[in-house]
C-alpha cells in the first residue's frame, strides 16, 4: 500500500499514515507499505525492478485521484521508454525465480505466486503488454482444452484465496495438509482433482510466459548500430517451414488451410533443431489447419516419429502443441491423461508428462532395437489407458488399436504395439518379484509375449525408459541386472535352447558349513555391489538378525537367498554400502554371533535408531519458516499376495515408506509367524520400499492370516491387503 502526497510535511503525514496502517496491523494483515511523493515513487521504480512491476499494477483506492493517475501514467510511460535497457534484468530475474521455485504443475506443494506458471508470471505478461511488446491475449486462444490465460489466472486466485482462508495466514505455498479442504470448497472433488486443475492452470500460464518473453525479446526496438545490422534471414527447413529470429515459423507461401501435415512438419522442425515454435505460428495453425486424413500419410507418421525421437527437445515441442489445442487434435485419446496426477508416490510427473519423458529416455536406446519406431510409439502410448478407472494396461492395449490404425501402421505392427502396451510392466515386475531360476517363470513370460523376440527386444528398452521416466532411483544398476537376466533367459526359451540350471551352492560354502560354526565372508561383486555370505546353524530368526546386522553397518541389501544344508543355513546377500567402505567380515561376524546368542538385540537397536532419527527430524522441522511444521504425507503400507505355481511356497510383496533396516524388521515378522524365507528381493523407489519375499510355511498354519498379523505389528494397523494381484497390471 502506497500513501501518495504532494510534498506535505511529516507532522501532517504521520497521523494520516498511522490511521491507515495500525488497523490493518491490528487485524494481522501483512502489509508492504510506504509514504512517497510521485517523484520519489518514480525514482524508486526506475532503480528497483520489483518495485516497478508492483507499481505497474497500481490502483487508486481513495483520496486525490489526480495524484494516483499521475503515478500510474508516469510509471507506465517510464516503463515503456526504459524497457530496452531493463529487458535483460527482467529475463534473468524470471529464470532465476523459475529455477528456485520450480513448476507449479510438477510440485507436490507448489508456490502459487512465485512458481513457474504462477501469479507472478501473469504479472510479467501484463508488464510486457504495458511495454507494448506483446499482445497479452494474442499468444493463445480462449477455447483451448488447456484453458485460457485469464481462466488459469482466476483458478490460481481462487485457490490462493481458499488457502488463505483455511490456513488462517497469507501464505502462497499450498501445503498438502490443506489440499482436501480447498478442493472441497472449490468443488474440485479430492486433492488429486485439485492437483490436476493446478497443473493445467500452471502449464497454461507457463506456456504464455515463455512465449511472451520470446515475443517481447524479438519486438524490442532496434537502436544505434543494431538498427543498421541486416534483419534476420528466413532459413528454409521443410515445405512451408522456416527458421526466423530463433523461432520456427511458417514460410510466406505456406497455406495451412490446405495442408493438414503442416502441424507435424513444424513440430518436427522444432524438435529436430531445438528451436521453439513461434506463438503466432501456433495460433495460426490452431485456427486454420484441417485434420489429417485417416489413415495418416506416411510423411505425417515420419514427422511424428522425428518429434518422439528427438530427445529432450521433445518435451517443449509437445507442450507447445498441447497448450494450443493442436496435440489433442492429433491424438484425441490424450484428454483423459492430460494433467492427470500420479497416484503412486514414486512418480515424479503427471501422466501425460511421464509418457513424453519416457519417449525422451527411449531416444538414446533407439539403436538397441531393430524397430525404433515401435519403441518411440510404445513410449508415447504405454499409459494411454490411465485415468479411466480400470486396468490401464488392458484398456490401453485396446485403445492403441484404433490409434495406431489411424496413424497408418500395418496390421502386424498394430498388434505388436497392442501387446507392448498390454505387457509394458511385465519385465520389471517379474524380474523383481519372481524367482528367475524357476523355468516356469521364464516360460510364462515367453508365452505372454507369444514367443516373439522382436517384441521382447522393444519391451526391454521400453521397460528401462519407463522406469527412468518415473522418478529418481526407480531404475538402478541392480534392477537393470535383474531385467537383463530375465530377458537373456527368455531369449533362450524363444530360441529353443535349454535354460541354465540354478547355480548350486559353492563347494567352499558347503565346506564352511561342515563344522556347524558361524562364518562371514564379504567380497566385491561388480560395481559398488558386494557379496556378503553368512553361514550359521539354521534357526528361526536367522535371516532377520543377519539383515539387521548388515543394516547397522550401513549396508543396503538388494537381495537375499537361503540354502539349508544338513541343518546349516547358507545365506547369501547382495549389498552395497550407503557410504564409505564395507565393514570387516570379522566385525560383522562378532555382531551376528552376539545377536544369535541373545547378547545384542539388533532388531531393537534398529527400531531405536529409527525412532531417534524421526524425533530429530520432527524437532528440527518445527524451526522451519516461522514455526510452521513440515508435514510428510505417507502412503499407507500395502501387503500384496502374488499367485504362485508352487503350492508349498507363498510370494508376497510389502510396500512401505523406506527406512533403515526395514528388510530386517519385515523378515523378523515373517519368521515370527513361522515362515521360512527362501529368497528376498529389495526395491527402493525414492522414499518407498517394495520388498518381495518367497516363504515356506508349515502345512497346519493359516499362513496368510499369521503373516499379516505379524506384519501389522511392524507396519502399523492401517495396512491395505491385496490378494493375488496379477503380474503385468
Amino acid at each position: 500500500m502506497l500513501l501518495l502526497h504532494d510534498g506535505k510535511p511529516a507532522d501532517i503525514l504521520r497521523p494520516v499514515a498511522d490511521r491507515l496502517w495500525y488497523p490493518l496491523w491490528d487485524a494481522n494483515i501483512r502489509l508492504d507499505h510506504s509514504v512517497r511523493t510521485v517523484s520519489e515513487a518514480l525514482t524508486i521504480a526506475n532503480s528497483d525492478l520489483m518495485a516497478a512491476l508492483g507499481m505497474l499494477e497500481a490502483r487508486h483506492i481513495a483520496g486525490d485521484q489526480q495524484l494516483s493517475f499521475a503515478l500510474i501514467d508516469g510509471v507506465r510511460r517510464q516503463w515503456r521508454n526504459g524497457i530496452r535497457s531493463r529487458m535483460g534484468e527482467l529475463v534473468e530475474m524470471t529464470y532465476a525465480r523459475w529455477r528456485r521455485c520450480g513448476r507449479i504443475a510438477q510440485r507436490a506443494e507448489p508456490d502459487l505466486k512465485l512458481g513457474r506458471g504462477g501469479l507472478r508470471d501473469v504479472q510479467l505478461l501484463d508488464a510486457l503488454a504495458l511495454a507494448q511488446l506483446i499482445d497479452r491475449h494474442g499468444i493463445g486462444h480462449t477455447d483451448l482444452p488447456a484453458g485460457s490465460l485469464d481462466g488459469a489466472y482466476r483458478t490460481l486466485l481462487d485457490v490462493r484465496t481458499e488457502l488463505h482462508r483455511v490456513s488462517g495466514r497469507g501464505r502462497d505455498h499450498l501445503l498438502a495438509q490443506f489440499a482436501d479442504e480447498i478442493s472441497a470448497a472449490l468443488g474440485f472433488g479430492d486433492r488429486f482433482d485439485l492437483a490436476r486443475t493446478l497443473s493445467s492452470a500452471g502449464r497454461t500460464i507457463g506456456y504464455h510466459a515463455e512465449a511472451g518473453l520470446r515475443t517481447a525479446a524479438n519486438a524490442l526496438p532496434r537502436r544505434g548500430i543494431s538498427a543498421l545490422v541486416r534483419r534476420p534471414k528466413r532459413r528454409p527447413l521443410d515445405e512451408g517451414v522456416v527458421e526466423y529470429a530463433g523461432e520456427i515459423v511458417l514460410a510466406r507461401d505456406a497455406e495451412p488451410e490446405h495442408d493438414p501435415g503442416l502441424v507435424l512438419r513444424v513440430a518436427a522442425a522444432s524438435a529436430d533443431t531445438g528451436l521453439p515454435i513461434g506463438a503466432a505460428t501456433l495460433s495460426r495453425l490452431a485456427a486454420s489447419v484441417p485434420d489429417l486424413p485417416t489413415p495418416w500419410p506416411q510423411e505425417a507418421l515420419d514427422d511424428l516419429l522425428v518429434v518422439l525421437s528427438a530427445g529432450p527437445t521433445t518435451v517443449a515441442t509437445i507442450e507447445a502443441l498441447d497448450r494450443t489445442g493442436l496435440w489433442g487434435r492429433l491424438l484425441p485419446e490424450w484428454e483423459p491423461i492430460r494433467d492427470l496426477p500420479p497416484r503412486d508416490v514414486a512418480h515424479k510427473w503427471t501422466v501425460d508428462r511421464h509418457v513424453v519423458e519416457t519417449a525422451v529416455h527411449a531416444a538414446p536406446l533407439a539403436t538397441r532395437v531393430a524397430r525404433p519406431d515401435l519403441l518411440a510409439l510404445g513410449a508415447l502410448l504405454h499409459d494411454i489407458g490411465k485415468g479411466r478407472g480400470t486396468d490401464h494396461s488392458v484398456l490401453g492395449a485396446e485403445l492403441v488399436i484404433p490409434v495406431c490404425t489411424r496413424l497408418g501402421l500395418s496390421p502386424p505392427d498394430v498388434r505388436t504395439l497392442s501387446k507392448l502396451v498390454r505387457h509394458h510392466l511385465l519385465l520389471p515386475i517379474t524380474a523383481t518379484r519372481r524367482d528367475l531360476n524357476d523355468p516356469k517363470t521364464i516360460e510364462a513370460v515367453s508365452e505372454a509375449l507369444g514367443g516373439d523376440p522382436q517384441l521382447l527386444e522393444v519391451l526391454h528398452a521400453l521397460s528401462e525408459a519407463d522406469s527412468k521416466a518415473t522418478g529418481p532411483g526407480v531404475w538402478s544398476d541392480w534392477k537393470a541386472s535383474l531385467v537383463d537376466d530375465l530377458v537373456r533367459r527368455c531369449r533362450m526359451v524363444m530360441a529353443g535352447e535349454s535354460l541354465p540350471q540354478a547355480e548350486p551352492t559353492a563347494p567352499h560354502y558347503l565346506s564352511l558349513a561342515a563344522d556347524h560354526g558361524v562364518h562371514v565372508e564379504i567380497s566385491p561383486r561388480d560395481g559398488e555391489r558386494i557379496d556378503a555370505v553368512i553361514v550359521a546353524p539354521d534357526e528361526r530368526g536367522l535371516v532377520s538378525k543377519a539383515a539387521a546386522v548388515l543394516a547397522l553397518n550401513s549396508l543396503r541389501v538388494h537381495s537375499a537367498s537361503v540354502n539349508v544344508h544338513q541343518g546349516v543355513a547358507i545365506t547369501e546377500f547382495v549389498v552395497s554400502p550407503l557410504f564409505g567402505s564395507p565393514p570387516a567380515a570379522e566385525l560383522v561376524r562378532q555382531q551376528f554371533v552376539g545377536a544369535l546368542n541373545g547378547d545384542v538385540d539388533v532388531l531393537g537397536m534398529l527400531q531405536k535408531r529409527d525412532s531417534d532419527a524421526a524425533s530429530l527430524v520432527s524437532a528440527r522441522a518445527g524451526d522451519v519458516q516461522a514455526g510452521v511444521p513440515v508435514t510428510r504425507t505417507a502412503a499407507p503400507p500395502r501387503i500384496l499376495w502374488l499367485d504362485t505355481a508352487a503350492p508349498a511356497k507363498l510370494i508376497l510383496e510389502v510396500r512401505a515408506m523406506d527406512r533403515a533396516g526395514l528388510l530386517a524388521l519385515l523378515a523378523g515378522a515373517l519368521e515370527g509367524a513361522g515362515a521360512g524365507i527362501v529368497w528376498a528381493k529389495v526395491n527402493t523407489f525414492g522414499s518407498t520400499a517394495a520388498d518381495v519375499f518367497c516363504v515356506t510355511v508349515p502345512a497346519e498354519l493359516d499362513a496368510r492370516a499369521a503373516v499379516e498379523q505379524h506384519l501389522l505389528e511392524v507396519l502399523g494397523a492401517s495396512v491395505d491387503v491385496v490378494v493375488d494381484e496379477p503380474v503385468g497390471d
